[in-house]
């Protein structure tokens, strides 16, 4: 790999940058990446983990937002010539553009601060999505993957595994990264469902229903969905008013919303 300036991580774009080769390589292991896939990813930075895919697949798009980076970037990557940048907003990004001829692989060192919110705009995209693998703080690798009952487990935990299977790969320490941050990160594997394994009619009426369950933790169900539904209707569904909402399953909750869906349509 050709060197170019150095360039210094920016606060703003969240900016730490990874060059522990040997995560590097592991984290390669886990995308096993393919000729002919098409992985786009996003913020690549100086491209440490970028080379690590292309050279099997070789070509890809990476998504990048510090125009400062993306010449720095194609130098080190001069050898790839079917590296295709896009400089723009991830957040705001139509990944669907690149499934033109399939689904696409998306994979990331998400910046922690607009981790949340990027995640529920791929989920947003997913049935062109074949799988996501991120790099996240581990608090949000931990939500991600939080099952009915863990103090984690919320509304980011529902609506990831409403739509995909999800795997906390290992732990990755601080001092893989430059600058370091303060906290351990994780890996993440995000697998959208081919089939549903259970359906919403209403997508925002899902996210609503979470939404409203979640908004006081503490509460019971009875008390937070106080004035949408009865107790005696949510026991009409077999969902039991008393409990708090980090005892329902998927399941659950997509049956108050598609009671809900079916109450309005009357």
């Amino acid at each position: 790999m050709s060197k170019a300036q150095p360039h210094k991580a920016r606060k703003r774009f969240g900016q730490n940058f990874l060059h522990d080769m040997g995560i590097i390589r592991r984290i390669v292991a886990c995308i096993a990446p393919k000729e002919g896939q098409r992985v786009v990813e996003i913020g690549p930075g100086k491209g440490a983990l970028t080379e690590g895919i292309i050279s099997a697949t070789k070509s890809m798009d990476v998504v990048e937002l510090d125009r400062d980076l993306i010449p720095i970037l194609k130098v080190n990557l001069f050898k790839y010539p079917d590296l295709r940048v896009h400089e723009a907003d991830a957040m705001k990004f139509d990944f669907r553009q690149l499934a033109t001829e399939g689904n696409i692989r998306v994979v990331g060192n998400l910046p922690y601060n607009i981790s949340t919110p990027l995640i529920f705009h791929l989920l947003e995209q997913a049935d062109v999505i074949d799988d996501m693998h991120f790099m996240l703080q581990k608090e949000v690798v931990d939500r991600l993957a939080a099952r009915p009952g863990d103090s984690l487990y919320g509304r980011l935990s529902v609506m990831a595994q409403y739509f995909c299977s999800v795997e906390s790969l290992f732990i990755v320490g601080p001092d893989s990264f430059d600058p370091p941050p303060k906290v351990d990160s994780a890996i993440v594997r995000m697998t959208p469902y081919t089939t549903l394994p259970v359906v919403a009619h209403d997508l925002k009426g899902l996210e609503d229903t979470v939404r409203i369950g979640f908004q006081q933790r503490r509460k019971t169900l009875r008390n937070n969905y106080k004035g949408t539904l009865t107790a005696e209707e949510l026991e009409s569904i077999q969902i039991d008013p008393t409990l708090r909402p980090e005892r329902l399953d998927i399941p659950d909750f997509v049956r108050i919303a598609n009671y809900l869906h079916e109450k309005k349509a009357l």
